[in-house]
């Protein structure tokens, strides 16, 4: 953001009072020290900012303009609900342009990304939905068949295989071939560069994104997000040349869609579409699942519970298996209690809004917060207990509940996601008896851009059922 836009702000902060308006309060904070308070100690920094300044406040962090926190029902509804041009939200996604690049979906605005979105839509809906449920639980079973009794696992490694060669079979309509099992050796090792807080500054930080060869931090990431482009590439060349018009994976709707002029889209977009597609897809279904099995295992009363409904299954119907009432219940609350990424996407205004009792000038970025919203104890009474009979007690809007984001930039893939988590628990828990290697609460941590269980979640196989 251009340093008008931040004078802009300041310069409003200053003249509240001739103005009429109220701008938030916040912390006054060095910017770099409310950075690196974001990132080791994000749940310190946010509980203590909001008991202090309340649910909309100002903060300040690196390499972004100067924002407020929102983690208000009422405010979060009138930011998703008005009219979509009056932002900017790729803007403030820019810290993701190494990992998915220029073209992807989560960076564009406008025309632009209204046509990307309702192109990527389908797939990940209606009908099309129905046929993945067949490969979900194949691909689970084929997963899980080498278990042993008294071995030990690691929940998530098991999750992440799982969810990489489910979205490596949507988006390509293949997952084995040398070209893919090198895709999905390097892609885990490209994501496990940021898996503490301390190498995930590095994409927070713009000063720490250097190359010092091939053993730094950077370094490594920039090889292994290189070797992947080569077989993305490769892959792009092969299926241009094939030019194979029957087959239904998502890759080739990209490749055969036209904008209005009758262009395609380029390499390059195609590229960074397909890492966006492998992004979004893996990553954050691998770390909810990881926690669900923490959870239902964690707490033995959810365990029976979820246990009794589903040994009343009786049919294959996916969709009958996806709408069980506990199991909704029981992938709500994971997804509540610790949410895999804690701020919606950002909006940046283009003009002044008033939002409540506040005016906030063009430029501001306002940030949902979704980890301080769905710990409201207003809304979820003990916030931090997992009690799934919550979602069954009542209904929680979009502005209560909100891990897939909202308005114009919530996920395309949340039915797929939630689609995929429940037949893949489904699938664990019919198959197996688990419990957890200890019974040692574990705390969410910063991963990347998201976050994931602090330590690794080891399950137990105890037997089969």
């Amino acid at each position: 953001m251009k340093d008008g836009v931040l004078n802009m702000v300041v310069i409003a902060e200053e003249s509240q009072n001739n103005t009429g308006g109220k701008f938030p309060d916040g912390p006054n904070t060095p910017r770099f020290i409310q950075t690196i308070q974001g990132i080791f100690q994000p749940r310190k920094y946010l509980e203590e900012r909001v008991l202090k300044y309340g649910d909309i406040y100002r903060a300040k962090f690196s390499g972004f303009p100067a924002q407020v926190v929102v983690s208000n029902p009422q405010a979060i509804q009138e930011l998703f609900t008005a009219d979509s041009k009056l932002f900017e939200s790729g803007s403030g996604n820019t810290i993701l342009q190494p990992l998915v690049g220029d073209s992807s979906l989560l960076l564009m605005d406008g025309e632009r990304h209204l046509h990307q979105r309702r192109l990527l839509m389908p797939p990940f809906h209606g009908e099309r939905m129905r046929t993945y449920g067949d490969l979900i639980c194949n691909l689970t079973t084929e997963t899980i068949s080498n278990w042993e009794i008294g071995k030990t696992f690691s929940a998530r490694a098991v999750m992440q295989e799982i969810s990489l060669r489910v979205i490596l079979r949507a988006v390509f309509g293949v997952d084995e071939g040398e070209r893919f099992e090198k895709l999905r050796v390097l892609f885990k090792e490209m994501l496990d560069s940021f898996n503490s807080p301390l190498t995930s500054s590095v994409l927070f930080i713009k000063a720490l994104q250097r190359d010092w060869g091939p053993w730094s931090l950077w370094g490594r990431f920039l090889r292994k997000r290189q070797q992947i482009d080569e077989l993305l590439y490769g892959e792009i060349r092969e299926r241009r040349s094939e030019n194979n018009v029957e087959r239904q994976d998502i890759m080739s709707l990209l490749m055969s869609a036209r904008d209005e002029e009758g262009q395609g889209m380029t390499d390059v977009e195609l590229r960074d579409e397909l890492m966006t597609l492998l992004f979004a897809g893996h990553e954050t279904t691998a770390t909810t699942l990881a926690w669900a099995l923490y959870w239902i295992h964690h707490s033995p009363e959810v365990r029976e519970k979820l246990l009794k409904e589903l040994e009343g299954i009786k049919t294959r119907d996916f969709t009958e298996i996806s709408r069980l009432p506990y199991l909704n219940a029981v992938c709500s609350e994971t997804l509540r209690i610790y949410p895999v990424a804690w701020f919606t996407f950002a909006r940046t205004l283009k003009v002044p809004m008033r939002i409540l009792d506040y005016e906030f000038p063009a430029g501001t970025m306002l940030s949902p917060c979704i980890y301080l919203i769905h710990h409201r104890p207003d809304i979820y009474p003990e916030p931090n207990s997992f009690k799934p009979e919550r979602f069954l007690e009542r209904q929680f809007s979009a502005y209560e509940f909100l891990p897939f984001g909202g308005g114009n930039r919530r996920c395309i893939g949340m039915a797929f996601a939630l689609f995929e988590m429940k037949l893949v628990l489904v699938n664990i828990l019919s198959q197996y008896t688990l419990a957890l290697a200890n019974k040692r609460p574990i705390q969410p941590a910063r991963r990347g851009i998201t976050f994931a269980p602090a330590t690794d979640v080891r399950m137990v196989v105890k037997g089969k059922r």
